[in-house]
């Protein structure tokens, strides 16, 4: 009981961090936003479902995307869909836990989509300086 009330209190204090940052940045500085914020873990959400859905389908087409470190066993379509978002956030913010692992062209696939989840920072560093340098 007290590590459910500990880790709310947690959330909390990082909701109340974020909140002081994205005020700090919006009032203060003008440079960033909570829409900003909301279209970019929109962005990241799209990208990974849809990742998620083409990994889904090539393996229901029997086309081998991923291993992972358990034998393979037959799952509905729903569960494979949960996996292979699983697999795509993994792979898209580049964390590489080590329990799955992409095969034949699930390799490329996954170059592909870590590049985006790479460049995505750095696309919206620049999206906030040059709307920042245009206010100036």
């Amino acid at each position: 009981m007290i590590t459910i009330i500990l880790s709310i209190l947690l959330l909390l204090l990082m909701g109340a961090s974020l909140r002081q940052i994205f005020h700090s940045l919006e009032v203060e500085h003008k440079i960033f936003s909570s829409q900003l914020f909301i279209a970019v873990m929109l962005l990241y959400t799209i990208v990974m479902t849809g990742f998620g859905m083409i990994y889904t389908v090539l393996i229901l087409e029997g086309i081998e995307v991923y291993r992972t470190g358990i034998p393979y066993r037959r799952v509905s379509w729903v569960e494979e869909f949960i996996r292979s978002i699983y697999f795509s956030g993994v792979t898209l913010f580049t964390v590489g836990y080590g329990d799955m692992l992409p095969v034949g062209v699930g390799k490329w696939l996954a170059i592909l989509e870590a590049m985006i989840g790479y460049t995505l920072p750095a696309a919206l560093a620049a999206k906030v300086w040059q709307s920042n340098k245009n206010r100036d």
